[in-house]
């Protein structure tokens, strides 16, 4: 059987460039940088580190860069883009000349060729035979330096009328010596329905033109596509598969002007998974591994990403539904594309109102507690009913939260004190262990503490409040909140701590130690047997 052919798809990355073109996505000098470490870890194949005429800030990016994979020996081409402008053109050799010394220096010079486009940016200077000797002209000056050069034809995918003009413009770059011609969707308008004025099938016929004239030539041709009506993935993948492009041009997280470019990292997981065809075999040499982190880097430096993002959204990866969290406890890969861990990434759960037992008892035993399987439908409904106003779902903190409240022994709903002479006494009402309601009187001169130590004495033998301090959280007087801070232990038992607040002072004690007995209590009788036996003092708080 015979093998299809293997077609790299060269991943040029504009991040920095076209990327940072949107309003509010630009970076300082240190994290520019830091990207482009990102990207040599990557393996990105072209970085367009900036547009060095753009600012003397810009030139210094760009310089740094190109210093910074020179010294390195990257094997990543730093690319600058510039205007069909000698001085721009000049300027941006010079920013790039450390990776000229190791031959890895592109020059990316762009001309408009869409009609509307170029007498919008040329107006009167708008001279077709001028464009096409200036485009031989400038590339030549790269050309003969040592510098690789890509054309790129702005607004390529409206030409109307102008084929004709762009073909002369193409055949002008190639004898001036360019290796990559760029047929960028600009305004993000490009459709496949657009039948035979849909700029891949332009493509194809300019990429066969200029192959038959200059049949010693290997071209790279390349795509560069606009999200605005959300098809620059698809559009950069049609220009892949359906017509000549090896080069992609992308954005991390899809960044870019207006609304952005195509997404790298959905570019480069789509040629991952349906490159390989019946007669030929996409595919990069992108380490996908690193998608996941560079992504979150964007996102914290440049533009925040959407939870939903395709690949590398916190939701790609996530899962609430208790159907699916049933089937991913099975099978991690049941309702996954891909393996999240390829990207450096992990499945995870969030606990909401259509979870299940399952998602349930699988928090709580990751936490080293007790859910039998009997029990798991009816304390997942109880934890539920705890948070039924999170209809977003609460973390698994709070559910464990949730679970230690469920199996706690006392539930008070309600906590009244007396103080006589020669006694003192507590009444809770709601649970008290095995009893409904609780009322204890303690002889002597003890406080209410007391009694209620005495009463929890008989569930837990030997337990004794080891500390207890308060402090006024306020200076409002006697409209203080008090915090009160009680440390229980018990023989067998570790110590635990509660912390609790309230106007009253005896009740904030109270509370404090009954949020410490119930930790006890949980900890003893459902922490599973191989995490049952800790040293650390426990600390639980309540407001």
């Amino acid at each position: 059987m015979k093998q299809p052919n293997k077609e790299r798809v060269y991943i040029f990355d504009t991040t920095l460039r076209d990327g940072q073109q949107s309003p509010g996505a630009g970076m300082n000098f240190e994290d520019n940088i830091a990207y482009a470490d990102y990207a040599h870890a990557l393996n990105i194949d072209v970085l367009e580190a900036g547009f060095p005429s753009a600012s003397q800030l810009d030139f210094q990016i760009v310089h740094t860069i190109s210093e910074r994979m020179a010294n390195r020996q990257s094997n990543m081409i730093i690319a600058g883009l510039c205007q069909l402008r000698e001085a721009q053109v000049l300027k941006t050799m010079e920013a790039l000349k450390p990776s000229l010394a190791i031959g890895k220096a592109r020059i990316h010079v762009y001309l408009p060729v869409d009609p509307n486009l170029a007498q919008a940016s040329l107006g009167d200077k708008n001279d077709e035979q001028k464009h096409i000797d200036e485009v031989y002209r400038l590339i030549k000056i790269a050309t003969d330096q040592g510098y690789e050069v890509e054309f790129s034809a702005e607004g390529y995918s409206r030409l109307a009328d102008g084929f004709d003009y762009v073909t002369e413009v193409f055949k002008s770059a190639v004898r001036a010596g360019v290796s990559v011609i760029n047929c960028p969707d600009t305004i993000g308008g490009a459709c496949e329905r657009e039948g035979d004025e849909y700029f891949v099938k332009n493509m194809t016929k300019h990429a066969r033109i200029i192959k038959e004239t200059f049949p010693d030539k290997d071209i790279i041709w390349s795509a560069h596509c606009h999200n605005d009506f959300g098809l620059a993935l698809e559009n950069s993948m049609n220009a892949v598969f359906d017509g000549p492009a090896r080069q992609v041009e992308a954005c991390i997280n899809g960044v870019g002007e207006r609304a952005g470019n195509a997404a790298l990292e959905q570019c480069v997981m789509f040629i991952d998974a349906f490159g390989k065809q019946e007669d030929v075999h996409y595919y990069t040499n992108i380490n996908i591994n690193g998608l996941k982190e560079v992504s979150d880097f964007i996102a914290q430096k440049m533009l925040p990403k959407q939870p939903h993002s395709p690949i590398v959204g916190l939701n790609a990866t996530r899962h609430t539904s208790g159907g699916h969290t049933n089937a991913i406890l099975n099978n991690p890969l049941a309702y996954q594309p891909f393996d999240p861990k390829s990207i450096g990434s992990e499945i995870s759960f969030v606990f909401g109102p259509l979870s299940g037992g399952n998602h349930a008892k699988k928090i709580i035993e990751d936490f080293g507690y007790v859910c039998e399987e009997h029990e798991k439908a009816k304390i997942a409904q109880q934890i539920k009913d705890i948070y039924h106003e999170r209809r977003k779902g609460v973390t698994d903190l709070e559910l464990l939260s949730a679970y230690k409240k469920i199996r706690a022994p006392i539930k008070a709903s309600k906590i009244a004190y007396g103080k006589s002479e020669d006694s003192s006494s507590v009444t809770i009402t709601g649970q008290f262990f095995d009893q409904e309601n609780l009322k204890v009187e303690l002889a002597g001169e003890n406080s209410a503490l007391a009694a209620l130590l005495s009463a929890t004495d008989k569930y837990i033998p030997g337990i004794e409040v080891k500390d207890y301090y308060a402090k006024s959280l306020t200076e409002a007087g006697v409209r203080s909140s008090s915090e009160a801070t009680i440390i229980v232990s018990a023989p067998n038992h570790n110590a635990y701590k509660g912390i609790a607040k309230d106007h009253d002072i005896e009740i904030s004690a109270l509370k404090a130690f009954i949020e410490a007995v119930n930790q006890m209590y949980v900890d003893a009788n459902y922490r599973a047997q191989s995490t049952s036996t800790q040293n650390n003092q426990q600390e639980v708080s309540h407001g």
